[in-house]
């Protein structure tokens, strides 16, 4: 425990650029992206999901604040894009790099900035999936990140998906078993709510992956 609480942010985000696997969460729900569909993966780091996402035959947008890790060796496929979101400059309004596109799939693995959460959904295609996977409250117990202001509060992912996206899964609790472990909230959602040939309007329903093992 003493390690783990006294580790620097600098020593967390080494270790998460040493994780060469894509998120078992993202690995699990990646059926839910149509077929070929561009992706973003937001605040990439060292690109393991960018990576993942490309060998499933997606183009993806890989997006950092420090992309040094993954441009040394990105595979064809990764467009990479530097941008700081939290410094004020456009990124998803004109003149910004990702002004007017759209996507297939956005993910995000371990990062927390509220005042674009809302922006997530609107840059789902119809039938587009949401992937989030970040820290939760409680995690300052463990590890960083311990500011509440990167911590997810309960049920927060599923407040920003309530009515505008069909939740497919949720998780909420300590992960043990994991390269970075600690307290986690973990979210799969479609952009279909209003599309849908059912009698009573609910959308169809996806089909869940099994837990990984």
């Amino acid at each position: 425990m003493t390690s783990e609480t006294a580790i620097s942010e600098s020593e967390l985000r080494a270790r998460h650029l040493r994780v060469a696997s894509p998120s078992p969460w993202v690995a699990r729900y990646a059926h839910l992206i149509p077929a070929k569909g561009p992706v973003l993966d937001l605040a990439c780091g060292g690109g393991r999901n960018a990576r993942f996402l490309s060998q499933r035959g997606h183009p993806v947008v890989a997006l950092d604040k420090d992309t040094a890790a993954l441009t040394r060796d990105a595979p064809p496929g990764i467009e990479i894009v530097q941008a700081d979101l939290e410094d004020g400059a456009p990124v998803f309004d004109p003149p910004g790099l990702l002004a007017g596109r759209r996507f297939a799939g956005v993910v995000v693995v371990n990062y927390l900035y509220r005042p674009i959460l809302p922006r997530l959904i609107a840059l789902l295609i119809e039938g587009g999936a949401l992937l989030y996977e970040t820290f939760a409250r409680g995690n300052e117990r463990f590890t960083r990140p311990r500011n509440p202001d990167h911590l997810l509060e309960a049920g927060e992912l599923l407040a920003l998906a309530r009515g505008r996206l069909q939740i497919v899964a949720y998780e909420h609790g300590l992960v043990e078993a994991d390269p970075i472990p600690g307290v986690k909230q973990r979210l799969a959602a479609v952009n279909d709510l209003g599309k849908s040939a059912r009698d009573d309007g609910e959308p169809e329903p996806h089909p869940l992956a099994p837990p990984s093992p």
